[in-house]
């Protein structure tokens, strides 16, 4: 299938599938210099096509963040999934069903009540369930925090009456408020440390802990090697967005995500171009808003991906963007007429690929090659 971005109805989402493969070669020679294994995170990706397009091998494990992720990817035969989401009681049965499909499906929880339900499952069933714990090692969200080692040696315990403690993992999420090299391998080093630290704390309670899971995007393009850590998980580095150009671990010629939007509005006197891609087509996430430089909305670039210097889209409607020249620089709106293609870059790529129902994906000469669709629901 070969088309042209001319044919292309407005607003929808391109993938530039030369850059996403750069972004996962170089992750690949990442993990290889650090000597650990990869374990990327979908939930950015949602996509079956996508998945085989990269990954050649399923033995590739692979974590998700819904059910019907892990269905999905199952299917096509990725079998080693990490569903990164703190259980409840209600989704077990479908766990159970997922593995007896022959998905060999991890689950992640965070408390001592939900170690005791999946150990009982585990024994109604007659299949030990295999469980992460969460461990919080920057105060970010969930997780057993540093000071919580007894607290986490008796999850474990009850897990293992007659579940099975799989490991233990981590994310650094406050590395997405950093911007500069130094601290990034400082919040990189410190997630390391800390969760080896809780690793350590079941090894001295005689529990074995196989697998310690660590990872964010930002820190795991770290320049750091810490032995111990079986496996790293990142998943917006596929596709890399404007916050993560901010925090500085790739340029925004890395995006590989974009949205096709159409000129329906030019206003010279207000300094306002108006177009058809509101917040259901970019989302509405304002992440550059804490860094540096605020990216407002999204940067535009032309119909070919060539980034317009000093154009933001600075409001969204439901269905309206307006683009202005960024506050503060002194420089006359340019004159698009209506019916101009565009591209918006995202702040955050796995709110903008949300909107969409897939991927036109292009080739190096901006051809339309190929549309993957996305996995939608829970």
């Amino acid at each position: 299938m070969t088309t042209t971005l001319a044919n292309l109805k407005t607003p929808c989402l391109l993938l530039d599938q030369d850059k996403m493969r750069a972004n996962q070669d170089r992750m690949n020679e990442i993990m290889e210099k650090r000597s650990v294994s990869l374990r990327p995170h979908l939930k950015t990706l949602k996509s079956v096509e996508a998945a085989r397009y990269l990954f050649k091998d399923v033995k590739q494990p692979i974590t998700v963040s819904t059910l019907k992720e892990a269905r999905e990817f199952g299917r096509t035969g990725f079998k080693d999934i990490l569903y990164a989401v703190a259980m409840t009681p209600q989704k077990l049965d479908e766990v159970i069903a997922l593995r007896r499909d022959g998905i060999d499906l991890k689950i992640l929880i965070d408390s001592e009540g939900m170690a005791d339900v999946i150990s009982q499952k585990s024994l109604a069933e007659a299949m030990p369930i295999p469980t992460f714990i969460e461990i919080d090692v920057d105060g970010h969200r969930a997780g057993f925090s540093f000071a919580d080692g007894d607290r986490l040696v008796d999850v474990a315990r009850r897990l293992n009456r007659h579940a099975q403690l799989h490991g233990i993992m981590a994310h650094a999420g406050e590395s997405y408020h950093l911007d500069s090299a130094e601290d990034l391998r400082e919040a990189a080093l410190d997630e390391a440390n800390k969760t080896l630290h809780m690793a350590k704390k079941l090894y001295d309670a005689g529990i074995d802990c196989p697998h310690i899971s660590i990872g964010s995007t930002p820190t795991a393009h770290a320049d750091i090697k810490v032995g111990g850590i079986t496996e790293v998980r990142a998943g917006v580095y596929l596709f890399f967005d404007l916050v993560q150009a901010g925090i500085g671990v790739c340029s925004k010629t890395d995006i590989a995500l974009s949205v096709l939007t159409t000129v329906n509005g030019y206003h010279e006197r207000r300094g306002q171009i108006f177009i058809d891609a509101g917040w259901m087509a970019l989302s509405g996430d304002q992440g550059t808003g804490g860094q540096k430089i605020n990216q407002y909305y999204g940067v535009v670039c032309d119909e070919y991906g060539n980034i317009w210097p000093d154009l933001v889209v600075r409001n969204v409607n439901q269905e309206h963007g307006m683009i202005i020249v960024r506050p503060g620089v002194e420089k006359k709106l340019p004159y698009l007429p209506i019916g101009t293609r565009l591209r918006i870059l995202p702040n955050h790529a796995c709110a903008t690929a949300a909107q969409h129902e897939g991927y036109h994906v292009l080739n190096s000469d901006n051809a339309v090659v190929n549309y993957w669709p996305r996995i939608k629901g829970w």
